[in-house]
């Protein structure tokens, strides 16, 4: 197997969105080609394996015409770094590289490939250039890659498959090539003969040369013979340039290229510094480093004699099966020590042994997902006091791009350690209640190099912390929040039944009437789910105007159909019946599927290690995402009531916060004025951008300012806002200008922030919190405006998150304080919600705000106001 390097990395980089490693490095295109390598090596497993790249030198086809590859750009620099990076990861694959100044990697493939037809090798080729085609053989063929959307497919192309496809011989493919010229490299062909005419002439002729022979030939049309004619010097010279040069003059020794071991502890190492955990497990072959530490299965009896003497720190894992406790392992000095549930070890007498410890405010905890086992030991009556260390939290507070936090990815990347990930103990499609029926000996391995591991991560992670200086944000936010969002699940939000079933059956009512009526005027049934039958439907039969054609079909997202809203009554029935589906799949179904049979409510999940920003994102189901823009779908909000006739729900957002954390960012004086004096910000925007008085202040002209003021906080291009608010893009340019020029300071922080952020690699909150933008230093402009985009709005939008997550905690921890039935059950964005007793309904109406208000301290005043309901539509 020879590989086109160039053109594999090049694929690869394009595909694949930027990545770094905490460096800085950039590694999309190495990471897209070692999954391309890794992927063709297991399923292929050649021999041989070489791959060939591109000198920076001028090859002979440049010396022969100087405009050849004249068009291309330079390689990007972000990808330019990878190159080395690649090359010295295939040296410690001990996979041969091929490359020679004066030649292109196609020419050193050709020749390799000649050479195994020589010695009665089969040479497989993989490459994303056609221009291999050539190349092909009953001996040799070519895997083009094709890569959509970070995802490869293979086709594979021997002389037949070639013939079959393009109706022309692999050598032939050569001629056509130089007939109908090719811009990617330059190469000229013959003027005004285009692909068709090119694959006819050489179907029939075979080769420019006889074509050129037989130019009189009747068959050719008099206009194509003049261009012919004419062109007939750039078509020979084309030809050259298109010949791949099988006889470079390399020494192709099978020795050197056939496959061997890695140097496992060089690459090892590559793949640490690159954040390659999914490369390194394949390396290991299924191996595990070997972890120091002994792991003894103990009974209950000297279990509860280990713990009985912890005194300071424990070092645990707690690991459930099915909602119960399964196993328990702690670390004592250089012995992991676990007890497993069973006939002689319940799980309840297990849960029993555990509160001397957990009920101990004095002993430290150090785990990982701390606010499962909060959970967990609540359904068992325990609760978890005293401080803790979660080193899921710790990896978030370092770098929140991560797609996840298991202990195995931290082992790997902190510790340079390989230790059996969750995934490949538990296999595919089974989750942590799975871990009892894995077989004991992969059980042990496993929880021994968990536990371990959890010491060896926490220590690194507090030095790292610290040096970032991000001590506060992980001890005085983010680990309290810990046992906050715990509280919030346990407790739950109710939900009334009846009402949620007669709400659904209603929209099954509405959905069904609509299916009938969209039938009627569509004049037959179809199915309105499938894009391709609707537009059909919509463009073919009834002749609306407007189509888009697809692969697939015709368009039929919301864009298209909102514009055709009033072509035709059929469309206004598609639009709600999609909304209502939408409601009833998501909501209706959705919400009654998760209700607790026990209590009646549901005990949404919070996530505290998901989103970038810093944000708590909620999932099974996602009640941050419960509609507010429809009445039918606020209705929803009535369905989520409190708890018996004793209580009812008290409910306060912030009010602006985001704009009121730019003021004080940007210490611009015009917005800081507005917010201290209490004027309202869209209409003081409205007044300053738009140039009018008070009272010449429309509802639409408040509308604009308000989508400026947002739009500007999420670095929103004039592109963007013209779109947002249907004008044209000079008008949104002209809005973006005028509102720089009125706040000023706005501006300069905004343009500070992304010039800091080249810098450093990554930006900050108010209290520490990063996001690294690798993205800003892209010579891609896409990629680069994303960049600028982030670097703009992760220092606000993180803020916010920040301070709604102190909110948090101060709420929290003052309920428990002032001894209150009262409980903080919910946060949507920059909304709480508490579920009061009426006795209470003042005192925490005063102390949510005040709580609220106190989060932060900042130019401007934080404000929150609260109101009161029996459902949360009410409370609202």
């Amino acid at each position: 197997m020879i590989i086109d390097g160039n053109s594999i990395i090049n694929r690869a980089f394009y595909a694949i969105k930027m990545l770094t490693n905490k460096d800085g490095v950039y590694t999309n295109a190495i990471y897209g080609f070692l999954n391309i390598l890794f992927k063709n090596l297991e399923e292929i497993n050649p021999e041989y394996v070489a791959v060939a790249f591109d000198l920076r030198a001028p090859t002979f086809r440049h010396k022969m015409y100087s405009q050849y590859k004249a068009q291309r750009k330079g390689m990007p620099e972000e990808l330019r770094m990878q190159m080395p990076i690649l090359k010295e990861i295939l040296s410690a694959m001990n996979i041969a590289i091929y490359e020679k100044e004066g030649y292109e990697a196609d020419d050193i493939i050709g020749t390799v490939s000649k050479t195994c037809e020589e010695n009665d090798v089969e040479c497989l080729i993989l490459t994303g250039d056609k221009d291999d085609l050539q190349l092909a053989s009953d001996k040799t063929k070519v895997m083009l890659t094709i890569t959509k959307m970070g995802s490869t497919t293979t086709e594979l192309y021997d002389d037949k498959k070639v013939f079959e496809k393009y109706g022309v011989t692999p050598t032939e493919f050569i001629d056509v090539k130089a007939l109908m010229g090719d811009t990617s490299d330059n190469v000229p062909g013959v003027k005004g003969i285009g692909e068709k005419s090119a694959f006819s002439l050489i179907a029939k002729f075979k080769s420019i040369e006889n074509l050129y022979e037989n130019l009189d030939d009747e068959s050719i049309k008099p206009a194509a013979r003049t261009k012919l004619s004419e062109g007939r010097e750039m078509a020979d010279l084309s030809k050259i340039l298109c010949t791949i040069d099988r006889n470079v003059p390399i020494d192709l020794l099978f020795d050197d290229a056939k496959k061997k071991e890695y140097n496992t502890d060089i690459l090892s190492e590559l793949f640490r510094n690159l954040e390659f955990s999914v490369f390194l497990k394949k390396i290991s072959d299924g191996k595990t480093d070997e972890v120091k530490t002994q792991f003894e299965k103990i009974d209950l009896n000297k279990f509860k004699d280990k713990l009985a003497n912890i005194k300071d720190k424990f070092v645990y894992k707690i690991y459930q099966s099915y909602g119960e406790m399964y196993s328990v392992a702690f670390l004592e000095k250089d012995t992991v020590y676990a007890v497993i549930s069973g006939l002689e070890n319940p799980s309840y007498a297990i849960a029993d042994a555990l509160k001397c410890v957990f009920e101990n405010k004095d002993i430290y905890k150090i785990s990982s997902d701390i606010k499962e086992d909060i959970v967990l030991l609540n359904s068992y009556g325990i609760d978890y006091v005293g401080d803790y260390f979660d080193i899921a939290i710790g990896g978030y507070i370092i770098n929140p791009s991560h797609s996840d936090y298991e202990i195995s990815h931290m082992a790997s990347e902190y510790l340079s350690r390989t230790i059996l990930s969750e995934d490949e103990l538990l296999g595919t499609g089974k989750s942590r209640k799975d871990i009892s029926e894995v077989e004991y000996a992969r059980q042990t391995e496993y929880i021994n190099a968990q536990v371990s591991s959890v010491y060896d991560i926490y220590n690194y992670q507090k030095q790292e912390i610290e040096k970032n200086g991000q001590e506060s944000l992980l001890y005085d936010i983010e680990l309290p929040l810990v046992k906050v969002l715990a509280s919030m699940e346990i407790e739950g939000f109710t939900v009334d039944k009846d009402s949620l079933k007669a709400f659904n059956e209603m929209l099954a009512e509405r959905i069904s009437e609509l299916e009938k009526s969209i039938y009627n005027l569509a004049g037959e049934e179809f199915n309105i789910n499938s894009p391709k039958q609707l537009g059909v439907i919509l463009f073919e039969k009834l002749g609306l105007y407007g189509a888009k054609k697809t692969k697939t079909g015709y368009s039929t997202n919301a864009d298209v159909l909102e514009k055709l809203r009033y072509d035709h009554p059929i469309v206004e029935n598609v639009i709600e019946y999609r909304q209502l589906a939408k409601l009833k799949s998501t909501y209706g179904d959705g919400l009654l599927a998760v209700i607790d049979a026990s209590d009646g409510k549901i005990h949404s999940k919070f996530n505290q290690t998901v989103t970038v920003t810093g944000r708590i994102s909620s999932t099974e189901p996602n009640l941050q995402n419960i509609p507010v823009r429809t009445e039918l779908g606020r209705e929803i909000r009535k369905m989520f009531v409190s708890k018996g006739e004793d209580y009812v729900l008290v409910d306060a957002d912030y009010s602006q916060i985001e704009l009121r954390i730019l003021a004080h960012v940007a210490n611009d004086e015009s917005m800081i004025n507005a917010f201290k004096t209490g004027e309202d910000i869209h209409s003081t925007t409205a007044k300053k951008v738009f140039g009018v008085t008070d009272y010449e202040i429309t509802p639409l002209l408040r509308s604009r300012a308000k989508a400026v003021n947002f739009g500007i906080v999420y670095g929103q291009s004039d592109f963007g806002l013209s779109q947002e608010l249907k004008i044209t893009k000079k008008e949104a340019k002209d809005y973006i200008e005028s509102y720089f020029e009125k706040y000023s300071n706005v501006k300069k922080y905004l343009d500070e922030t992304i010039e800091k952020a080249k810098s450093d690699g990554y930006v900050t909150t108010l209290f520490g919190r990063r996001r690294y933008v690798p993205e800003l230093n892209s010579s891609n402009f896409i990629q680069r405006s994303f960049g600028e985009r982030v670097a703009m709005n992760t220092p606000i939008q993180g803020t916010a998150a920040d301070v709604i997550k102190i909110a948090m905690v101060k709420v929290h921890n003052a309920l428990i304080k002032n001894n209150l039935k009262s409980k903080l059950i919910l946060q949507v964005h920059d909304e709480l919600i508490i579920e009061t007793h009426k006795d209470e309904v003042d005192m925490v109406k005063k102390l949510l705000c005040e709580c609220m208000a106190d989060a932060a301290s900042l130019s401007v005043p934080l404000e929150a106001e609260a109101n009161v309901g029996k459902t949360w539509y009410d409370a609202k």
